[in-house]
């Protein structure tokens, strides 16, 4: 397989689970509490949540466990959203805006939590993320974040641009904003991690099993999928990006943003002796946003906004070149041995989305990028909702609906954005 066409999470993920497609034959059963629809962090988590709670649940996804976002992700276990604390106030209110704050705030607490309590193999490293400055304009935003951030409680630490040269090993940067309670994951692993333990704990897990449409019977939802029909008193949709035509009673409103992502061959002892050393995961404060970060065979992994497989794949797979080099010019020669890409589910606000479609029925999507510790929590907490009635934990309240406009042409905006961003940039 060329580098073009494989995803390093499928190559290296640890975990592994066994599902069969829904049939009529293989449900055991037709009616359930908790119907779950996609399977990335959302979905899983919530799964697991749910048949801990001692209910029967039955998940539906239409290719494999983490064939989304979820498998497709950088593995930053960030806290909070990409927004910082004084927009969120301002797009949803005080009182809203700080329980969501202190809520995701703790997210990677959660992540770290589910990890070590389910024995999940996802090369977890609980060292920080690095916000990176590109400039001075960048390091003045992340002055204002940090001074934000200590406000509501987060331990942040503002590097100067020596600092943050020994951290990343490389001084292409301003400054950064490290942030100890983050982490990085093997994504995919991660996912498939949550689903089998879900597994264990007796929820029922369909790969391969698309849902053709949603229907209210009296006082349950029913599913079809694959011919087959199941009932539940609760449903929730978690497909996120990867929403596939299912018919009302909802289609989440998003614009889908491509990330690709490229990882070289490891790097040998040196260059990992002085390359993020301390295995911190990085993203940088330009309005094209690149991340990187190293894995545990000591792989380095670029990403930026762009369709890889696109009709811009080449000019993003050169751009990801010029930029290993800008950034580690002693890798500057290391192969890419893998490239691939996902959706992000972006919302015109940045703030994710809890639509409550009817009585006990959600659907959870918009984490706009920061997939993990959002999907992990709302996939849990929005379980608990459901299944006990009780919403007060939810980290947002349900709306009613939510209607987003000029989707395709904002999708087709960043693409041609990124493009030429990664075209000129040198």
């Amino acid at each position: 397989m060329s580098a073009a066409q494989s995803n390093l999470w499928h190559s290296t993920a640890a975990e592994r689970i066994e599902t069969v497609a829904l049939s009529s034959s293989q449900t055991g059963q037709s009616r359930f509490d908790l119907v779950i629809i996609g399977g990335g962090f959302t979905g899983c988590a919530a799964a697991l949540e749910g048949a801990r709670m001692g209910a029967s649940v039955c998940l539906l996804e239409a290719e494999t466990i983490g064939h989304g976002g979820s498998g497709r992700n950088v593995g930053l276990v960030n806290a909070g959203l990409w927004l910082p604390p004084d927009k969120i106030i301002a797009q949803v209110g005080e009182a809203a805006g700080s329980k969501l704050i202190e809520i995701l705030g703790k997210a990677p607490d959660r992540v770290f939590e589910l990890i070590q309590r389910e024995n999940i193999a996802c090369e977890a490293t609980r060292s920080g993320t690095l916000h990176c400055a590109h400039s001075q304009k960048g390091f003045a935003e992340l002055s204002a974040r940090h001074a934000q951030g200590n406000r509501f409680g987060a331990p942040l630490q503002l590097l100067d641009a020596p600092q943050a040269e020994a951290r990343i090993g490389s001084d292409a940067f301003c400054g950064a904003l490290w942030d100890p309670r983050a982490g990085t994951i093997q994504p995919l692993a991660y996912c498939l991690g949550l689903a089998r333990a879900a597994m264990t704990a007796g929820a029922s897990l369909h790969e391969r099993s698309p849902v053709s449409d949603i229907t209210k019977q009296g006082q349950d939802w029913e599913v079809h999928a694959n011919g087959t029909s199941i009932r539940a008193s609760a449903l929730l949709l978690a497909t996120n990006a990867y929403h596939l035509g299912i018919a009302p009673p909802i289609k989440p409103q998003f614009t889908p943003v491509h990330y690709s992502q490229f990882a070289t061959a490891p790097m040998d002892e040196s260059a990992r002796n002085s390359i993020l050393a301390g295995g911190e995961g990085c993203w940088d404060t330009a309005q094209i946003m690149t991340s990187f970060r190293v894995d545990h065979a000591g792989r380095m992994i670029i990403g930026g906004i762009g369709n890889a497989q696109g009709a811009g794949g080449a000019i993003h797979s050169a751009w990801a070149r010029r930029k290993l080099a800008r950034l580690f010019p002693q890798i500057a020669d290391l192969p890419f041995e893998h490239a691939w890409q996902g959706k992000i589910a972006m919302t015109s606000d940045y703030i994710p989305k809890i639509v409550e479609f009817g009585p006990k029925g959600y659907a959870c999507f918009g984490y706009s990028g920061r997939g993990i510790g959002p999907g992990t929590t709302f996939g849990t907490e929005a379980a608990k909702a459901l299944l006990s009635g009780d919403a007060s934990g939810l980290p947002l309240a349900p709306i009613a609906n939510h209607s987003e406009r000029f989707t395709t042409l904002k999708a087709g905006f960043y693409e041609m954005g990124a493009s030429l961003t990664h075209a000129l940039s040198r």
